[in-house]
């Protein structure tokens, strides 16, 4: 019997919105060493894993630098780029993944992503509603104060 290639991670979210259009976000961090070569964030879209979908050779940026009050991925008007990872071995592929953060109302939308949905369809574009996106920044946040 054939072997399917492995898939990307996939983490469970809390209850979705009942708006089909919104999505979900649920941060987690790796705590580095042993489990891995260092500390870095994993940022999940409904259930799937972002970074590792858009580029297998990355890792997401730690989590203080993203995740810090006013950081790059607190929305604003403003549209505004935010490196959200880069690739595991510097200098041995492309420029960081990024990705573009702006606020429309109670809607926060990341635009210029690439990832393959759950149907193996392109995402291209992701919508959050405000309280869910902020509360889980503030979560994953003050967790790091925990654990350092």
């Amino acid at each position: 019997m054939p072997r399917r290639a492995p898939r990307a991670p996939r983490a469970t979210a809390p209850h979705r919105q009942s708006d089909s259009r919104t999505s979900t976000l649920l941060i987690s961090a790796c705590p580095g060493p042993p489990v891995c070569a260092a500390v870095h964030t994993y940022l999940f879209v409904d259930g799937l894993d972002v970074v590792a979908r858009s580029n297998s050779g990355m890792a997401g940026l730690h989590p203080r630098q993203l995740l810090r009050p006013g950081g790059p991925l607190h929305p604003t008007d403003m549209p505004r780029s935010a490196d959200v990872a880069t690739e595991v071995r510097p200098g041995s592929g492309p420029d960081p993944l990024t990705i573009r953060v702006r606020l429309r109302g109670e809607t926060v939308i990341w635009s210029d992503l690439m990832y393959a949905g759950p149907d193996d369809t392109s995402v291209e574009e992701v919508r959050f509603h405000l309280g869910q996106y902020l509360n889980e920044i503030e979560r994953a946040y003050a967790a790091l104060q925990h654990h350092p």
